[in-house]
């Protein structure tokens, strides 16, 4: 019987060591509402995404409008352009770079991954998905 609850103990502080990681590393989610999203780019006409470091900040689509950013040649990252912490279509993150900046709360985000780097927001961009075919890129979710 000692030998079957000193196993018992052994799996119990197994699976909390286990569950730790996930328990403290929680991932805030961002409340931007859900809006269908599906457009292309021309990068012959929208040339400046075919530079790596570049990003563009589309106005119609999205919730807030969306930002495209070219991390190497034909490697895009999409997201929608409404701060995670002033969640108002008002409130845009303006591109510039590998960077951009809320207009609201100043708020930095980071287009790889889109995570907050500096001020009160702690959700990540809304991500899109992008698919580049020949000099067509397709953002949609």
């Amino acid at each position: 019987m000692k030998e079957l609850v000193s196993k018992s103990e052994k799996y119990l502080l197994i699976f909390m060591v286990l569950m730790l990681p996930n328990l403290s590393c929680e991932k805030i989610d961002s409340q931007i509402p859900d809006v269908p999203v599906s457009f292309q780019i021309n990068l012959d006409f929208s040339n400046e995404l075919t530079v790596p470091g570049n990003s563009l900040y589309f106005p119609g689509p999205g919730f807030g409008g969306v930002i495209v950013y070219c991390e190497i040649e034909g490697s895009y990252y999409a997201y929608d352009a409404t701060c995670t912490n002033e969640i108002k279509q008002s409130c845009t993150v303006v591109p510039n770079g590998l960077t951009g900046t809320c207009t609201c709360c100043e708020s930095q985000f980071i287009f790889i991954g889109g995570y907050p780097s500096k001020g009160p927001a702690a959700a990540s961009l809304k991500p899109y998905k992008t698919s580049l075919f020949g000099n067509i890129l397709q953002v949609y979710n």
